[in-house]
Parts: C-alpha cells; sequence; structure tokens
C-alpha cells in the first residue's frame, strides 16, 4: 500500500503533521513522571520486606526489574488501547502506523518493548533519539522499527 492509502480513521498519513523532537521529548518526560509515581507506589511493599534491603537477582535488583516491567507494559497497552500515553494525550500526539491501519500487537512490541529495551540498555544510543530532528517524518529508530510515526492528533 502506498502512503496515500486511507486508513480506519480517513485521513491520510501524508496530510498528518508529524511531532518533532521537542514535542515528543517533552510527553516522554511527562510519562516519565507518571511512571516513576506508580512505581513508588507500587514498589512501597519492598521498604518492608527484608528490613528494606535490596534484594538482588544477579546483576538486578527485584524493585529494578518491576519497575522495568511497569514502564514496557505502561508504554505497551497505553498505545495499544489508546494509540498514545497520558504523556501525548496532555501534548495532544498519537502514535499511528504508516498505513493508516489500526496499531498491531507485533508493531508496537518493536516498538515499545525492543526499540526502547535497545534505548536502555545500551546507554550511547540514547543519544539515537537525536534522529527524529533529522528524518522528514520525524521518526526515531524505534519508530522505523515499528513502521509507526507520531502525530499530532487532529
Amino acid at each position: 500500500m502506498s502512503e496515500e492509502h486511507v486508513g480506519y480513521d480517513s485521513t491520510p498519513t501524508t496530510d498528518r503533521r508529524y511531532a518533532g523532537f521537542w514535542m515528543r521529548f517533552w510527553a516522554y518526560l511527562a510519562d516519565l513522571i507518571i511512571v516513576f509515581s506508580i512505581n513508588g507506589i507500587l514498589l512501597i511493599p519492598f521498604h518492608f520486606i527484608n528490613d528494606g534491603a535490596r534484594m538482588d537477582i544477579g546483576f538486578w535488583t527485584v524493585t529494578g526489574i518491576l519497575s522495568s516491567i511497569v514502564l514496557y507494559l505502561y508504554f505497551l497497552f497505553m498505545t495499544k488501547w489508546f494509540n498514545q500515553t497520558l504523556g501525548k494525550m496532555i501534548f495532544g500526539l498519537k502514535v499511528i502506523r504508516q498505513d493508516a491501519e489500526p496499531l498491531k500487537w507485533s508493531d508496537l512490541l518493536f516498538r515499545e518493548v525492543i526499540g526502547r529495551f535497545i534505548h536502555r540498555v545500551f546507554f550511547i544510543t540514547v543519544f539515537l533519539y537525536i534522529v527524529i530532528a533529522f528524518t522528514e517524518q520525524k521518526q526515531g529508530i524505534h519508530d522505523m522499527i515499528g513502521n509507526t510515526r507520531v502525530v499530532f492528533d487532529e
């Protein structure tokens, strides 16, 4: 299908206004504040287990693993169910597929889990977010992997 394909919301992707680096940055920052708040609430019981000492599993801590799971699930489910996270809602952004069809689980697994995992695990790759500023459709590497775009919700 061409980029001119009209999707489920009857707006061709070529008529969309793509969200740039700074708008996406602020939305992501809002999302991090939300996820850190959720993790703070959910992980409070671990302060009372083992006299507050960290519980390690190999190189990781239990709270570190659980907080990472919450982060990935937040981005995955919010984007699947609403095409946007709370941060994107605040700034009027949403995630779409290139062909404007509804987002599939496979798109989101690549975009939200694998793409974010690569950015978080390999520290230097966090700087690849700057690619958004230089691509025509304002895509990051994780958008290219998931074949998605972030656009203004109109």
